[in-house]
């Protein structure tokens, strides 16, 4: 329950975070609302780190470079989201920006990257990102 219900926030929080992101942007500039951005995530992520305390500096030797990207990756995320809410709207964007996630999740999952324990997609899988792909085309309209 307690995932499901991260999960939510997460998925709130992205759109929020889309929306007030576009906004910034018009007033500075797409790229400079992504620092920004990145540079408040960063600030509040480590005033909860000095009171949270979990995990493991010494950890940081075993992660794979590659992984340590996922920052960057963030500022892309952010950039595409801006230029696509400007172009599209929030709602649009947000349905296709999920259709994506779950299409490379299926992608991960299936093919065991990243470390992640393969799983066979079926047939209801399938139909499940077919409907979510009507459901965009249907708010297109």
């Amino acid at each position: 329950m307690r995932g499901i219900v991260f999960a939510l926030f997460g998925g709130a929080f992205i759109t929020l975070q889309g929306v007030a992101n576009s906004r910034i942007s018009q007033d500075i500039g797409t790229w400079q609302a992504a620092a920004l951005t990145q540079l408040t995530g960063f600030l509040i992520a480590l005033v909860v780190l000095f009171f949270v305390r979990d995990g493991s500096w010494q950890g940081l030797k075993k992660v794979k470079p590659i992984y340590l990207m996922g920052g960057a990756l963030a500022a892309v995320v952010i950039f595409n989201n801006v230029t696509a809410i400007h172009q599209m709207g929030a709602t649009f964007t947000i349905s296709a920006v999920l259709i994506a996630q779950l299409c490379i999740t299926f992608l991960v999952d299936s093919n065991g990257w990243f470390g992640v324990v393969k799983k066979k997609m079926k047939l209801p899988q399938f139909i499940g990102i077919g409907m979510m792909v009507a459901g965009v085309i249907i708010l297109k309209f």
